[in-house]
């Protein structure tokens, strides 16, 4: 149901886009519309992760410079049946993660020193077992196409807006395609939203099973979220289109499970992996070992 409401949405992103270039100039116009999603979707293929992780200043550790961080993540991804990612931590204070790539054999996971120092090694764990369950389900691929389409509706609606709408507009009618351009990007970030939290929910499931500890990764959320309200992500705040990559909302302000949020809320998903917990017979809430488990400077740096 997950994957057929996804692709209900991605198609509607696609025909949003369609309809903005109709509006633009007619039929060619959306023929034109079309073929540039293509071209943005081609490229984002092959180039979105080297942009994103250029874009957050992430820098690839190895089993020399990261060697407890490089073998949990190799640790998890032989549990989950996937290649080995290439590793990434990111110099920010902001706890947050994300995967990226465009296939399981070409993926990378990026961690925040935020995220090393705020968590222990389970909590830890179950956050990198959740960035591996999008690289299983390809939605690093999908969140890539989804955030390109996106902010292509936003640069050509504002191009309709400065550079004129179809001849035959006039009174109600041009006055009406106005206000669509105004909408369109609204509503592509709606539909970008809500593609990022059906993809969430799925990601939290299969993470805590590859894992093993559904408890640990609903206390890394809890730590992540109360800490990313606080403390800001430049970057994120720049590049506001990435933030449905990240475990938790990155944007400042507090997130609600609504039309209006990146990321389902954080009592939601917790919630969902109690009961997730339960059927597993495995763990306990609370029972993740606790920050003061490791040392001063984390046991990742």
């Amino acid at each position: 149901m997950n994957y057929l409401r996804t692709a209900i949405l991605l198609a509607g992103l696609t025909a949003l886009f369609m309809g903005v270039g109709y509006l633009l100039g007619g039929p060619n116009g959306a023929m034109i519309a079309f073929l540039i999603a293509a071209a943005t979707n081609f490229f984002a293929y092959w180039n979105s992760d080297r942009m994103v992780l250029r874009a957050y200043g992430a820098h690839e550790v190895d089993r020399t410079s990261a060697p407890e961080l490089v073998e949990l993540v190799a640790e998890l991804a032989g549990r989950a049946g996937l290649p080995m990612p290439r590793v990434f931590v990111m110099d920010n204070p902001q706890p947050n993660a994300f995967a990226t790539g465009r296939n399981p054999q070409n993926a990378a996971v990026a961690v925040t020193t935020g995220l090393m120092q705020s968590l222990s090694r389970e909590e830890l764990a179950g956050v990198i077992a959740h960035e591996l369950a999008h690289i299983k389900h390809r939605d690093t691929l999908l969140m890539t196409m989804t955030a390109t389409i996106a902010g292509a509706i936003s640069m050509l609606a504002q191009f309709g807006m400065f550079f004129g709408r179809r001849r035959d507009n006039s009174g109600g009618g041009a006055i009406a395609s106005i206000v669509l351009m105004i909408l369109a990007p609204l509503a592509a970030m709606l539909v970008q939203m809500a593609i990022s939290r059906t993809r969430e929910y799925a990601a939290d499931n299969l993470g805590a099973r590859i894992s093993g500890r559904p408890d640990a990764l609903a206390s890394a959320l809890v730590k992540i979220s109360c800490v990313a309200e606080a403390v800001p992500n430049d970057t994120a705040e720049t590049h506001p289109a990435t933030a449905p990559l990240f475990i938790v909302n990155p944007l400042s302000g507090r997130g609600m499970d609504n039309l209006f949020s990146t990321h389902p809320s954080t009592e939601n998903r917790v919630a969902a992996l109690e009961k997730l917990s339960r059927e597993m017979g495995v763990g306990s809430f609370g029972a993740a070992a606790p920050p003061g488990d490791r040392n001063s400077h984390g046991p990742w740096g």
